[in-house]
């Protein structure tokens, strides 16, 4: 793990760090998906920050109002969040636009989940401080 000290670090930093995480995996998930596309890095840029604000304050109420459906799905709800989540940054985001259907856009957010964890894992970038 490549921690760098970055649970200790400047918040500005940290929050830089995030936009950097999220808009890495946006990227990386319109090379891997042929339904995932922007009209350019601004849009790529807009949507990875919109992106990480969205998940940072609409999804934690979601997660709370969905309580317990995500506990009768043993969790697998979450899945459909993330895609919502992915959704509205698309429908909020001139030049990012996602085809493809629903499902897609569910596979898209497990894959744009797991990268993310994985390279938060890799950096030693967490929540928690």
């Amino acid at each position: 793990m490549l921690n760098c000290g970055m649970r200790r670090a400047n918040p500005l930093v940290r929050f830089l760090l995030f936009w950097a995480v999220h808009t890495l995996t946006l990227w990386v998930a319109g090379q891997v998906f042929s339904t995932v596309h922007f009209d350019g890095w601004q849009a790529l840029l807009v949507a990875g920050l919109l992106f990480g604000l969205v998940n940072a304050t609409v999804k934690p109420f979601l997660v709370i109002l969905t309580a317990p459906i995500t506990v009768v799905t043993l969790g697998l709800f979450l899945l459909v969040i993330n895609a919502l989540m992915l959704m509205l940054t698309a429908w909020l985001v001139p030049g990012f636009h996602l085809t493809g259907g629903f499902w897609n856009t569910v596979l898209i957010a497990l894959f744009v989940s797991v990268l993310s964890f994985l390279v938060n894992l890799l950096f030693g970038l967490s929540r928690q401080q």
